[in-house]
């Protein structure tokens, strides 16, 4: 696992019409077609990392591509079992939760890449005397809870010193309040992300030590997830979704101002000051930054690595305590097929 364009909005609309299959017209090929509903899950909350999919609903490319999208925010195993049991159309799932996911027979699929570098971290403050992984020995340590690839991080980069979760003290924030825990002092080292929680930690004046995923877990970054039921009902539609999303990083990627200005049509408070904007400017630099790893910049956003499912799946096998299916490929994960 790897450490997660201004254009004419109208030219966006029809790149993203223009990417569904050709095997029938585009939903918006006549105005007598009603919209496809898609309902999108995001997992997490509201944000800047979500701006692709604010981009691309407010600036009409979803409805100029015969969809009516409605966005929800939950936490990332919800979103998963909502997927495979129909609830949700689409959901943005780490890869890490997909593998037991899929193990324990929900029926999910993963079908485009978001974050080609996946950017889970440990963030540990320096005057708690952490330099190293190791000097997380007897620290508390914060994290949203004991699953997903934050959690998982964690136990690869205590694995990586000879440590176990053990020989942590573990504080969970199901709020995921794990961050402003590290800023105050209430938590020496934190999970989280460094697109985001890094960021944040850094504007505060925090000094900090960095233990990235990369170093310890080759995880699959989170990506686009559906249900073999609603893709085969849903094909074309979720097909121009996937176009009409990865056009939108694309633009966003040229003028990552498009990306905060979007935000801020749903999370007021990233823009409501100068600072907050800049701050919110900075974490969606870095969210850029983690869109495209070595194989999305050869192969363009979306593409997914078979290879580094494999090795996430091997990896996750070596770790005790969680469920992989016997004789799991990825082959089980990956649907291909709805890239453009």
């Amino acid at each position: 696992m790897k450490r997660i364009l201004v254009a004419l909005l109208g030219s966006l609309a029809v790149v993203a019409a223009g990417c569904t299959s050709s095997a029938s017209p585009t939903p918006s090929a006549s105005a007598s077609v009603a919209p496809v509903k898609l309902t999108v899950g995001l997992g997490y909350i509201p944000g800047v990392q979500f701006a692709p999919f604010y981009f691309a609903q407010q600036s009409g490319a979803y409805a100029a591509a015969g969809l009516e999208v409605t966005l929800q925010n939950q936490i990332d195993p919800d979103l998963i079992s909502l997927v495979g049991s129909g609830g949700l159309d689409l959901a943005l799932a780490d890869g890490t939760s997909m593998i037991p996911a899929v193990s324990q027979g929900i029926p999910v699929r993963y079908l485009a890449t978001i974050y080609g570098v996946l950017p889970n971290v440990v963030i540990a403050r320096t005057d708690a005397g952490i330099m190293s992984p190791a000097d997380l020995k007897g620290k508390r340590v914060g994290t949203p809870g004991q699953y997903g690839s934050g959690y998982l991080t964690l136990l690869g980069i205590l694995d990586e010193a000879s440590l176990s979760i053990g020989d942590v003290s573990l504080d969970l924030y199901p709020d995921f309040g794990q961050t402003q825990a590290l800023i105050s002092g209430a938590a020496d080292a934190t999970t989280g992300y460094a697109n985001n929680d890094l960021v944040q930690a850094q504007a505060e004046g925090v000094e900090v030590e960095v233990f990235y995923a990369s170093a310890a877990a080759p995880f699959a970054g989170p990506g686009l997830i559906s249900s073999p039921t609603t893709i085969e009902s849903k094909r074309d539609a979720i097909r121009a979704f996937i176009a009409a999303t990865l056009e939108a990083m694309r633009q966003i990627a040229a003028n990552p101002e498009l990306g905060v200005d979007a935000a801020a049509k749903v999370v007021p408070e990233v823009a409501a000051t100068p600072a907050a904007r800049a701050s919110s400017l900075a974490v969606m630099q870095a969210t850029v930054g983690v869109w495209a790893g070595p194989l999305q910049e050869s192969a363009g956003y979306g593409a997914i690595s078979v290879e580094g499912w494999e090795t996430s799946i091997n990896f996750m096998r070596s770790i005790p305590g969680q469920k992989v299916l016997d004789g799991l490929k990825a082959s089980d994960i990956v649907d291909e097929s709805l890239l453009p």
